[in-house]
């Protein structure tokens, strides 16, 4: 029996080799899970430390605008004030109802006082001036805003026990380039905080308005102190003041877990959860950052909607970058049609387009002109006057970035001027009508008086005539008739030049300035000066040096003005002894190179309380007087450039004095 063995080919496997990566690399992994353990909770504190810090200076910044914005708004309100004060003064009534509706809008608004050139209290409403009067810090906000012709903020002040921190912004007010005064308007910064800052964010955050010495003027921490651990400065930047804005969270840092291992289960298992709970926070609160955005851009675009200034944009190269609804309406044209458009404007009117050019090219080389008047031209070819106010635009780093225009359509205002022209012309010729109408009785004296005496010289003459065709054949006297010729002549130029004084003083024409020469204006009315002054037994004298330089003026308006005031100067000297009844007029050149005219008289003068009303429109000391010809006599000086004022006669009576601008110095029509 034969065996047979069978053979396999099974093999061990080779044993591993004993080595330090067996135990290295669980080592690893376990040192690297333990790091991210450790790793996790600290960046997490990290993660929110910063979040929290980020969120606050957001928050910061988002009151410290609406701090700003509520300022801003109260300065347009005082600006708009001063605007109107600067050009004249309101009734008492509604100046205080004006002031009283700004407190009303605005809570932390204490005090507007208005101050005249002289640095005297005109008007005031709110809280009582101290004796003391306003701090040196007010007092330097004052003098730096009048120098810088700008509104400019005092330091805080008054911080002190219970009484708040109150600051004072002052608004000079110019008009024609001329300073009227200004307006001091005193805010507490206390009410500023409660009335603006939301309730949710002072839950969570302790505010305070710091000095510039780091003093607190005023606090708002509804949720208890800071911590000190989230903080954030933010400076207001009012003009003149340096308040700071500081928030101090109250919550704490975050803190480690512990035990480590044990927390990092609980980062482990509810990490998702504080994710979705923080990333649903946040949205929460980007939501109502939006929206209140969102109503704060839908307020500013209703207040903007609703102006009726017209407000235009441009860069530096002159390109529309902004309109608004009011602008649009007042040139006829879509925004789409305006923005992003350069020169030649489509609102140019073509008569005017050397002068927009000109001006254009001013503004690229930074010669801006802060006000003009010009006219647009509507999509229909209607004109449109138009006032423009023209400012520098300036970013937050200080930057010239371009130029805001505000544009008043004055159309109303041209028309209502237009208006008012044609009613002074009314009342101008009946004034003269008014003139002829005292002296009409004394015109036919003094009328009859050369034809009297022409009828008594022709008939001379006839009776020489007569003689030389009689019977007895005497020559005819050629010297005798030559005289009485000549005399009859004489007198009837006189009549004649009474009649075109008349005539010329009555005519309705328009105002026409030309080269005049006073001593021939005070001819061509001597005459009728004369017929009233012997009417009244009053003695002319008349002292008009033959060389005075001549004036731009209107000649029949210049002899309306001395028409009156000798009218007036005759009739002031009623009630004083004929001795003494001398009416004198002057003229001489100024100081300025002006020439001056003085009507003078003897009379029984002006009383005080007259003299602040002498110029006042129907205000009259005369029984049977309209009140016009004085305020007539003071608006034709104050078109030709003069001045009409009135002074006490050292010898009893008054002297009217008027002064004209030479001719080659006379500003144009």
């Amino acid at each position: 029996m034969k065996r047979y063995h069978m053979k396999t080919s099974f093999t061990l496997p080779r044993p591993v080799p004993e080595g330090p990566w067996r135990w290295l690399v669980p080592v690893l992994l376990v040192l690297l899970f333990l790091l991210v353990l450790l790793w996790l909770p600290w960046q997490a504190r990290q993660m929110e430390s910063n979040e929290r810090q980020e969120q606050l200076i957001a928050d910061t910044l988002w009151v410290e605008q609406t701090l700003r914005f509520e300022l801003a708004r109260s300065e347009e309100a005082l600006a708009a004030l001063g605007a109107d004060l600067a050009v004249d003064t309101p009734p008492p009534a509604a100046l205080q109802a004006r002031l009283a509706q700004m407190f009303k809008n605005g809570h932390e608004l204490q005090r507007i006082i208005w101050y005249d050139a002289n640095g005297q209290v005109k008007a005031s409403r709110g809280l009582e001036l101290p004796p003391e009067g306003l701090t040196q810090s007010s007092r330097d906000a004052a003098a730096m805003a009048r120098s810088t012709r700008l509104g400019r903020y005092s330091e805080p002040y008054g911080a002190r026990g219970l009484v708040h921190g109150l600051i004072d912004f002052h608004l000079p007010l110019y008009h024609a380039g001329k300073y009227m005064g200004s307006l001091v308007a005193t805010y507490n910064l206390q009410t500023l905080l409660d009335e603006n800052v939301p309730w949710w964010f002072a839950q969570d955050n302790a505010l305070s308005l710091l000095d510039g010495d780091d003093h607190v003027v005023a606090q708002r921490a509804a949720g208890g102190p800071g911590r000190g651990v989230y903080t954030h400065k933010r400076a207001l930047d009012l003009p003149g003041s340096q308040i700071v804005l500081a928030t101090d969270s109250v919550k704490g840092a975050p803190k480690l877990l512990p035990n480590l291992l044990v927390g990092s289960v609980i980062v482990l298992a509810l990490g998702l959860v504080i994710s979705l709970v923080a990333l649903w926070r946040h949205i929460a609160r980007t939501i109502a950052a939006e929206n209140a955005l969102r109503q704060q851009m839908a307020f500013r675009t209703a207040m903007e909607d609703s102006l009726l200034t017209g407000l235009r944009a441009r860069d530096l190269e002159g390109r529309v970058t902004y309109v608004n609804p009011a602008f649009c309406r007042m040139v006829g044209l879509p925004p789409e049609d305006l923005l992003g458009k350069m020169p030649p404007m489509p609102y140019w009117a073509p008569e005017a387009m050397t002068e927009y050019e000109s001006r254009f090219r001013k503004v690229l080389s930074g010669q801006v002109t802060p006000q003009f008047e010009t006219v647009f031209q509507r999509s229909d070819g209607v004109r449109v006057p138009v006032l423009v106010f023209e400012a520098p635009l300036v970013d937050a780093n200080g930057r010239h970035t371009g130029w805001m225009s505000s544009i008043l359509d004055i159309t109303d205002r041209k028309r209502a001027e237009e208006l008012n022209r044609q009613q002074q012309e009314k009342l101008e010729t009946s004034a003269r009508l008014a003139t002829m109408g005292e002296i009409s009785s004394m015109l036919a004296h003094e009328l009859n008086q050369p034809l009297a005496a022409i009828a008594s010289y022709t008939a001379g003459a006839l009776n020489v005539l007569a003689r030389a065709d009689g019977d007895d054949g005497a020559p005819v006297d050629a010297g005798m008739l030559k005289r009485a010729l000549e005399q009859a002549n004489t007198q009837a130029r006189r009549a004649g030049q009474i009649i075109r004084s008349v005539h010329e003083f009555v005519k309705k024409r328009e105002p026409r300035r030309e080269t005049v020469a006073i001593p021939n204006v005070v001819d061509g009315i001597r005459a009728l000066v004369e017929l009233q002054a012997r009417q009244s037994y009053v003695s002319l004298s008349v002292d008009v040096p033959p060389d005075l330089p001549p004036v731009l003026a209107d000649r029949v308006l210049i002899e309306q003005v001395l028409l009156n005031l000798t009218r007036n100067a005759i009739e002031a000297m009623q009630a004083i002894d004929p001795e003494r009844r001398v009416l004198r007029i002057t003229a001489h050149t100024g100081e300025q190179g002006e020439v001056a005219v003085s009507v003078i008289d003897n009379g029984h003068g002006i009383a005080p309380e007259v003299a602040e009303r002498l110029f006042s429109p129907f205000f009259s000391t005369k029984a049977e007087g309209m009140g016009m010809g004085l305020s007539i006599c003071r608006t034709a000086i104050e078109f030709h450039g003069g001045t009409l004022t009135h002074a006490a006669n050292p010898g009893g009576g008054t002297v009217f004095t008027f002064t004209l601008q030479q001719a080659q110095t006379a500003p144009v029509a």
